[in-house]
């Protein structure tokens, strides 16, 4: 998982890479958080503020920062921008009640002068739920192919299973590093 990652990035010694993580609350992002960090997802609770992960290997530190999703919570998002390598946005596939919403906040997201310019990996999360809709499908809904200020990428994942979270996470290290250097 993590680490074979985090030893492909050894070639940057003591490099830090800050990932801020957010999205709608119930959109995955604590589960996606605990299977980065190979811990156990079996029981997660709504994160009421902020959970940070920190994985050290090889001179090698991510810092992850899964910041609540509820609605009261949102306005504070803009406290952790500053610094941040790589903004990963977590999206609930089988809420089609809520891709406005979410499409919104992103929007917002990417307007954020604190955020121009970073990295983004949309993970289109619940792929495992037969009402999901496709990642190609969600990406149209959001426009993002009118995203031009920056790297984006969206990729379906399962946070439960595992699946596409790799192929999302190699996709973060090739491009903080190319916007590193």
């Amino acid at each position: 998982g993590l680490l074979s990652i985090l030893r492909k990035l050894k070639s940057a010694p003591d490099q830090e890479v800050r990932i801020l993580l957010l999205g709608l609350d119930n959109a995955g992002k604590t589960t996606l958080l605990k299977q980065l960090a190979s811990e156990d997802i079996s029981h997660i609770t709504p994160t009421q503020g902020f959970n940070i992960k920190s994985v050290q290997s090889q001179g090698f530190k991510l810092n992850v920062w899964d910041i609540g999703g509820q609605r009261k919570i949102r306005p504070y998002w803009r406290n952790y921008f500053e610094n941040t390598d790589v903004l990963i946005y977590v999206i609930d596939s089988a809420d089609r009640k809520r891709f406005e919403e979410t499409g919104q906040e992103l929007a917002e997201l990417l307007d954020e002068e604190k955020l121009s310019g970073v990295p983004v990996l949309i993970f289109a999360n619940k792929q495992d739920l037969l009402t999901a809709a496709p990642a190609s499908e969600i990406a149209e809904g959001l426009n993002l192919h009118t995203i031009r200020d920056r790297v984006w990428q969206i990729q379906s994942c399962s946070a439960l299973s595992g699946e596409g979270v790799q192929d999302g996470m190699n996709w973060v290290c090739k491009n903080v590093n190319a916007k590193k250097k």
